[in-house]
């Protein structure tokens, strides 16, 4: 009997392959932690519970910790906190002083994140100065059919949707959100932080609204004189408004 030799990286180029790494756009929720008190984050986390439990149990939660880096926390009790109060808590972000303390926890840890389209400082040249044309906006994406239950739907620039948009639906623009139907879903603009995005809509019937992270949803909605009108949707001071058309 003759033996055949099989070159294993041979049958591992043959084979299909078993997976692809892809980039993506996910809607998260960043939890900035500003203090250290565990009951006064357990008090106040169940509070805000009551008005975003869905929401926070649905999407992914990134827990910033930047703004207490310096002060002594017991990060495994923050971590079981948060968890108990079923928040999907999938990374921390914390500067590099901290990785050695986080490293014994459950959970990746993220050093400070760029957001898209960040600034960044060119030395000029000593004798000519060439003059730098400013990078090109990104187009209006527009969307003519009904966005249903399940879909989520994501522009660059603006986002223009002719149709309603259905609850269970999601729709997410780096710069603004004009629907010209009902929006029964979620709409969240200015998603990579852009606080001067808006949303738009003619009848405000939705599962919830952001604008740069800042978000109210539809328990707090219905208690708008807003809700079912047309409105808009912006941040003034760090706190998100509706505003009649």
């Amino acid at each position: 009997m003759t033996a055949v030799m099989v070159n294993p990286s041979s049958a591992l180029h043959d084979a299909s392959p078993a997976f692809q790494l892809k980039g993506g756009s996910f809607t998260g929720t960043v939890l900035e932690l500003h203090s250290t008190d565990l009951e006064q984050v357990a008090a106040q986390l169940k509070a805000r519970l009551n008005d975003a439990a869905a929401w926070l149990q649905e999407a992914p939660v990134i827990l910033n910790v930047e703004k207490v880096a310096n002060a002594p926390v017991d990060w495994p009790t923050l971590v079981t906190l948060l968890r108990a109060h079923s928040v999907s808590l999938v990374a921390i972000r914390a500067p590099q002083s901290l990785h050695a303390s986080l490293a014994v926890l459950d959970v990746p840890v993220l050093q400070g994140l760029k957001r898209k389209g960040a600034e960044v400082e060119v030395a000029a040249p000593a004798v000519t100065v060439a003059a730098v044309a400013p990078a090109p906006r990104a187009a209006t994406r527009i969307v003519t059919q009904p966005v249903r239950g399940g879909q989520q739907i994501y522009a660059e620039g603006d986002l223009i949707v002719l149709a309603p948009v259905s609850a269970g639906a999601e729709v997410l623009a780096d710069g603004n959100i004009h629907i010209y139907a009902p929006l029964r879903g979620r709409a969240l603009a200015g998603v990579q932080g852009n606080s001067e995005a808006r949303i738009f809509c003619q009848s405000l019937e939705a599962e919830l609204v952001s604008v740069a992270g800042r978000y109210r949803v539809a328990e707090d909605l219905r208690k708008t004189p807003q809700w079912g009108k047309a409105i808009q949707v912006l941040l003034d001071q760090d706190q998100l408004n509706l505003l009649d058309l």
